[in-house]
């Protein structure tokens, strides 16, 4: 058996409502399920975490099989290695940080133990936190010793079930940054699902889209997102992923990164540490066209590419471009048919693509 995969198959079948799944995932990084409310994607969790008792199924992770209606196979939840967080925290309300931080340790033997509590307190920002009663929390403090406390059992794989939908947007800011270096920093595969888009571009690595009770794609992040035939889905968040190195902080407020060969990508803010990665999202609606190099132009960032393909959207008089750069980064912009008549653009023409520096987030 393949350790580096998460097989899942599935057939869910309620009154009203069916879904059929044949997953093979990565096993490390996050894998996200995306998907308007309804779709079946906390299903599919509840599935994978044995909390769905299915007469049709097969999952395995970490190497183990953990159903297998075949062969009459079912591991009841409690015996399987996951850790599994809720949209609510669920702490418990009597305990204090530190104590229920203990319970999750003293569900794993000490010599079974991979996570030690003193890295996962530093790593989502809780040391402050340990003598709190729980009932004296934030909504995003709760939510990150909700994780801790998972993250501390030592999990082979670790389930996130829309884990920021109860916060608002300032709570979600605030626990994002700490949810992205999760799975830079342990090597635990997470499966996360949510329907929110920035959570979507920020942590995927991978992701399974679900439309109407089905499995519409499910590939690397940088080829999902951008690939104009999901824009029915995406709706205003069409847009594309770029990985970048910060390569300098300027005075003028502005970081300067490099998204290959040399290729400059200007954003606003100052961000992370010389060197570090960085991942930015540029929305398709923010991304212009210019034949040839522009000049005198406020827009900072100006990047050759090739038009790789032209799809019409179903917005009546729009398009959507797949542009590529000589170094393989794929942008995505939306024109009007108009625009596209009106430069002559078809598909491997090159032409300059312009995005302004306040649009990159």
């Amino acid at each position: 058996m393949n350790k580096n995969c998460i097989v899942a198959k599935f057939e869910i079948r309620y009154e009203g409502f069916s879904l059929s799944l044949d997953l093979t995932l990565p096993a490390k990084g996050v894998t996200v399920l995306f998907g308007h409310s309804g779709s079946g994607k906390t299903t599919c969790l509840r599935a994978m975490a044995g909390l769905e008792k299915l007469s049709e199924g097969y999952f395995s992770a970490a190497g183990e099989v953990w159903q297998d209606s075949g062969n009459g196979l079912f591991i009841p939840t409690y015996k399987r290695n996951i850790g599994y967080v809720f949209q609510e925290a669920g702490l418990f309300p009597h305990l204090t940080v530190q104590q229920n931080l203990e319970y999750g340790l003293k569900r794993i033997a000490s010599s079974k133990r991979r996570v030690e509590k003193e890295s996962v307190c530093s790593l989502l920002g809780i040391e402050h936190l340990l003598d709190r009663s729980t009932a004296r929390l934030s909504g995003g403090e709760r939510q990150r010793v909700s994780i801790a406390r998972a993250l501390l059992t030592s999990p082979d794989l670790l389930l996130m079930d829309e884990p920021l939908s109860a916060l608002d947007n300032g709570r979600k800011a605030e626990i994002l940054p700490y949810l992205e270096r999760l799975h830079k920093e342990l090597s635990i595969p997470v499966i996360y699902v949510t329907h929110a888009m920035e959570e979507l571009a920020r942590l995927a690595d991978h992701i399974v889209l679900f439309d109407q009770g089905r499995i519409v794609a499910s590939d690397s992040a940088l080829n999902i997102m951008s690939d104009p035939q999901h824009q029915a889905l995406f709706g205003t968040g069409l847009g594309s992923i770029v990985e970048t190195k910060i390569v300098e902080h300027c005075a003028d407020h502005m970081t300067r990164l490099d998204i290959g060969e040399q290729t400059n990508l200007w954003i606003l803010g100052h961000y992370g540490t010389i060197g570090e990665q960085y991942r930015c999202r540029i929305l398709a609606s923010d991304v212009g066209i210019c034949l040839s190099m522009p000049e005198d132009s406020s827009i900072s960032n100006e990047i050759p590419v090739t038009i790789k393909q032209i799809e019409s959207t179903a917005k009546p008089g729009e398009v959507a471009l797949l542009l590529e750069t000589r170094h393989g980064t794929r942008l995505l912009s939306l024109i009007t048919q108009h625009s596209l008549k009106k430069l002559s653009l078809t598909t491997g023409m090159d032409v300059w693509a312009q995005v302004k520096s306040v649009a990159v987030c």
